[in-house]
């Protein structure tokens, strides 16, 4: 297994060692004890699955609250999405930048999103799956959001006229939105 870092402390992205042959291949997506090998002591209390049905679903860019905030680990079963995590750490000095990787049943990446991140991603193709773990289980109460095409972001999303649910359509600005990290 392997750990790459990316240009904001914290966010990284997880290789897993891949064996493959004739048959197709095996990997350990999760392994407690490797991944402290590699630096990553996590608890994680819950798994999530999402179907996207067309190229272009864009869920985003979510958060939870503290003392709900959730660390996510995510990855791609089938299909292909672009994945998106911003620092929302207000005391950070990578406040407000943002990294976009593409995580594919293909390339078996996965993307590790701490706590004080806002997360989003848009599929690249048809009947994308995600599975994703966290560290801190769902709060309604908790849940935040900041809009998508936030200018003051700049993301450079792989769609222009991305399919949004109606709760993604209304979240704020970053510089309108609550955070407490």
């Amino acid at each position: 297994m392997k750990l790459i870092s990316t240009n904001i402390k914290g966010l990284c992205i997880v290789e897993p060692d891949v064996h493959g042959d004739n048959r197709g291949f095996f990997l350990e997506s999760y392994s407690s004890l490797k991944f402290k090998e590699i630096g990553i002591d996590q608890v994680f209390v819950q798994d999530n699955h999402s179907l996207s049905a067309e190229a272009g679903v864009l869920r985003g860019l979510h958060y939870q609250l503290k003392p709900k905030a959730q660390t996510k680990l995510v990855r791609v079963a089938s299909g292909a999405i672009y994945d998106v995590a911003v620092d929302i750490r207000t005391n950070s000095a990578t406040f407000g930048q943002w990294v976009g990787v593409i995580l594919s049943e293909a390339n078996k990446r996965q993307l590790l999103v701490p706590q004080g991140f806002a997360h989003g991603f848009c599929t690249l193709v048809a009947n994308t799956q995600v599975l994703y773990k966290v560290d801190e289980y769902y709060s309604p109460e908790h849940d935040r959001g900041i809009l998508w095409s936030d200018p003051a972001l700049g993301i450079d999303w792989p769609t222009s006229y991305p399919i949004l649910s109606d709760k993604d359509q209304r979240h704020p600005l970053l510089k309108d939105a609550e955070t407490n990290f």
